[in-house]
């Protein structure tokens, strides 16, 4: 399955359609100019991608647990945490936080950290392990408080979310960030396709399709970079970056 054209430049109704989704003004001609496969009924459909996805999880998540344990993401925290410019403790949300090991980092710093997962299991076993709050929330169905966070870490997360529903999650993000706050998100970087990966539904994008996505949402960037870091760019599957909603 091929992504809707969202950010290459051959594609002239970009602008257009984005900066009306995103005012609002978004209509049933809209989305179709957009490619962006509305029919009646695909917010069924959606669910039903996010609820299989999320089984996954539910079922393998103590394997996935200790298969993760000892991932080292700290050039990731590093990345978020540098570019935040408001006074420690800070106000850190990390969405899709899974069994809750970098809650535990990020608390070890000083900050206060909350969790975020659609998983049952993750949520329980984050709220266990790290003695943080942790929210149970479907990434197709964010409720965040406005202007909380001063960060929002987005590691490995953001890729489950299919294209017609990241714009609505990535403003549901903008929002929640105090003014001035920073979103660090890390994806599976590709050619603009989404589908199946065994039994989880996941989206890779380009660089150049992520930074117009982000730009829509509101976001100024600060910084891009692949991972793991110091190996050829082939060899870096991960597209890490860091955005900032200015303050106006």
């Amino acid at each position: 399955m091929t992504l809707f054209a969202l950010a290459a430049p051959q594609n002239p109704l970009f602008a257009e359609v984005l900066t009306a989704f995103f005012a609002g003004e978004h209509d049933e001609q809209t989305l179709q100019l957009a490619g962006a496969g509305y029919a009646p009924g695909a917010q069924d459909e959606l669910t039903r991608l996010a609820q299989l996805t999320l089984q996954h999880y539910q079922l393998n998540a103590e394997s996935f647990r200790e298969g993760t344990r000892d991932h080292d993401v700290s050039q990731n925290m590093d990345a978020l945490l540098r570019h935040i410019q408001a006074p420690a403790p800070l106000q850190i949300l990390d969405v899709g936080c899974g069994p809750g090991r970098d809650l535990q980092r990020f608390t070890a710093l000083g900050h206060h950290a909350t969790g975020l997962d659609g998983c049952e299991r993750f949520v329980a076993m984050a709220r266990e392990d790290s003695g943080c709050e942790v929210w149970l929330q479907d990434f197709l169905a964010l409720d965040l408080p406005a202007q909380r966070f001063d960060g929002i870490f987005a590691n490995a997360a953001l890729f489950h979310v299919p294209s017609r529903k990241l714009p609505t999650a990535l403003r549901q993000l903008h929002q929640s960030l105090k003014p001035g706050g920073v979103l660090f998100c890390s994806n599976p970087r590709g050619d603009d396709q989404e589908g199946w990966t065994g039994d989880r539904y996941a989206a890779y994008y380009r660089l150049e399709t992520w930074q117009a996505l982000m730009h829509a949402a509101g976001f100024s960037e600060l910084e891009h970079f692949y991972r793991p870091a110091g190996l050829p760019r082939e060899h870096q599957p991960w597209l890490a970056s860091v955005w900032r909603r200015e303050k106006r």
